[in-house]
């Protein structure tokens, strides 16, 4: 029997709220609407400025919290509007929350998601599943990437009966990059490959003012630098061993700018040059990580994110790939930007029905659980009637 959900995505793009309303039921996933909900500018600087290490308080962690619980739930009460629908046709929200900070590794791995989840279930009137990542990271996974497991669901389940001898690699390119790798018969693998288009807007908005390169017209003008896309590529990350994960902690303005200071060459590099080395790094960072997989008849790249929507980017990748049939998610049927909005909607039904929703293989956690933390709207009501009496 198939249930509604909601799934709601900020990433580190930081362009907007991705909401969308996905009927799921044990087999299959159907969107039924979905809805772009911009970040108001105070909100996004505020969460730049904290992502980029420029200090803060605990009063403006609390406070940004907050606020963004406010807009989630602003988001899907819109969302509902929009689409017809009620809470209490919806059955559970699954919010992934702001990435303020992810430290994966170290003696005290940790990773922090902002937007009270409480504040969009009292807001909203549906149960909220949200703080998807500590459990596993609690097992002594890397807490990310946790899409792989979806889009395991969504397109490997008849890939070793209908395509016995195929790779299939779903690349969602947000501000950072994740692959996943489904082989035919084999374990699904997944992990961060690096920056996506974190640095691409980054440079783009520092430069001229615009939040990023649309269809890549700027890059276009700029020659590829090959001394500042070599020093890239040379950065501990890229050859780092799975699982591992990334995010602006490592990936910022500040690192690239120390990145071209570093370089031997004397030469000055123009910024439309760099946009155009940076779009050039992020195609390479993917298939560096693309050329371990063992060739296969059938080997399909699909593309979701905001990278899909880039065509200088997404040719790259296809002269890069020149033996992979490149092509956006949409054309296996999830729309390139309602993909992770969808899988918050999925990993909100697994943990509703308290189905694993992880991939050890993926994330180095030492087995697989049920992820995320529910916030009961009968709960909330059940303190209001307490009060009340």
């Amino acid at each position: 029997m198939s249930e509604l959900y909601i799934g709601l995505m900020s990433g580190t793009s930081l362009d907007a709220v991705d909401a969308v309303v996905a009927s799921i039921n044990h087999n299959n996933i159907d969107l039924v609407a979905k809805h772009e909900q911009p970040f108001p500018e105070n909100l996004r600087k505020h969460i730049l400025s904290m992502c980029n290490n420029q200090g803060t308080t605990l009063s403006a962690i609390g406070s940004l919290d907050h606020e963004l619980g406010k807009l989630y739930a602003h988001t899907v009460n819109k969302l509902l509007k929009q689409s017809e629908l009620t809470p209490a046709q919806i059955t559970a929200i699954g919010n992934h929350g702001q990435t303020v900070f992810h430290q994966p590794t170290g003696e005290s791995p940790f990773t922090i998601q902002l937007g009270d989840s409480h504040i969009i279930a009292a807001l909203t009137g549906i149960n909220t599943v949200a703080d998807f990542r500590r459990l596993d990271m609690a097992l002594g996974g890397q807490g990310a990437p946790l899409t792989p497991a979806f889009h395991q669901f969504v397109f490997a389940n008849n890939q070793s009966q209908n395509l016995p001898d195929s790779t299939i690699a779903v690349v969602n390119i947000g501000g950072i990059s994740n692959v996943t790798l489904m082989h035919a018969n084999d374990p699904v693998t997944g992990f961060d490959t690096g920056p996506g288009n974190l640095l691409m807007d980054a440079w783009c908005e520092k430069h001229t003012g615009k939040r990023f390169d649309k269809d890549a017209q700027w890059a276009r003008t700029g020659k590829l630098n090959n001394a500042l896309l070599n020093q890239l590529m040379a950065d501990p990350f890229i050859k780092q061993q799975a699982p591992k994960s990334t995010g602006r902690e490592h990936y910022h303005v500040h690192w690239l700018e120390t990145q071209i200071q570093n370089l031997t060459s004397s030469n000055t590099i123009s910024p439309h040059d760099v946009q155009r080395t940076l779009c050039e790094f992020t195609a390479c960072a993917i298939t560096h990580h693309l050329e371990p997989v063992h060739k296969r008849t059938i080997q399909e790249l699909l593309i979701c994110g905001g990278g899909a929507k880039n065509p200088l980017l997404v040719e790259r990748l296809s002269a890069l790939l020149p033996n992979w049939q490149v092509k956006p998610t949409t054309d296996r049927g999830i729309p390139v930007d309602c993909m992770e909005a969808m899988a918050f909607a999925w990993l909100a039904r697994q943990r509703i029905h308290n189905l694993p929703s992880n991939l050890p293989t993926v994330t180095g956690a030492r087995k697989s659980a049920s992820l995320g933390v529910l916030v009961s709207v009968d709960s909330i009501n059940a303190q209001k009637t307490a009060r009340n009496n």
